[in-house]
């Protein structure tokens, strides 16, 4: 995993290969970072920052104030992240200011990954790596149904 950079507004959850942050951030996670593929987690979202002829944009539309179960968008995105990255592509997320449902699914992607053992471990190191992460109560519960493990 990576260290915090200073210069740059977004994050590297692992380094070189996963990249988390705001929806401001993409153009720069694209032409800084190499990011071929962006999942943006915004149900809000009406496009790409990019044009999408440059990268594979995937929209997983998860509510920032949802009330309905959203683990099921959560286990997509999270499952969308990991993907890309096995596949050896360079992938970034995103909601709207990269706290909220980012915070999730970089937790999600911790414990796929098997990089952490329990679900407090996962957002502890997500947190390290980017600290403006703040699950609700409801995200929170919706990992504790992917992960009941955690």
């Amino acid at each position: 995993m990576a260290n915090i950079n200073p210069d740059k507004t977004w994050h590297e959850l692992i380094s070189g290969r996963i990249y988390l942050g705001a929806a401001s951030d993409v153009p720069g996670m694209v032409a800084e970072d190499g990011v071929s593929v962006i999942i943006d987690l915004r149900a809000e979202s009406s496009g790409c920052a990019v044009p999408t002829g440059q990268l594979d944009w995937q929209q997983i539309p998860l509510g920032d104030e949802a009330t309905d179960a959203q683990a099921p968008l959560f286990a997509k995105a999270i499952q969308a992240v990991v993907s890309a990255y096995r596949q050896g592509r360079k992938v970034g997320f995103h909601c709207g200011g990269g706290k909220g449902r980012t915070g999730t699914v970089a937790v999600g992607v911790l414990m796929e990954l098997g990089l952490a053992a329990t679900l407090a471990e996962a957002e502890s190191m997500a947190k390290a790596i980017r600290p403006v992460i703040s699950l609700k109560p409801e995200q929170r519960q919706a990992l504790q149904t992917l992960y009941p493990q955690g």
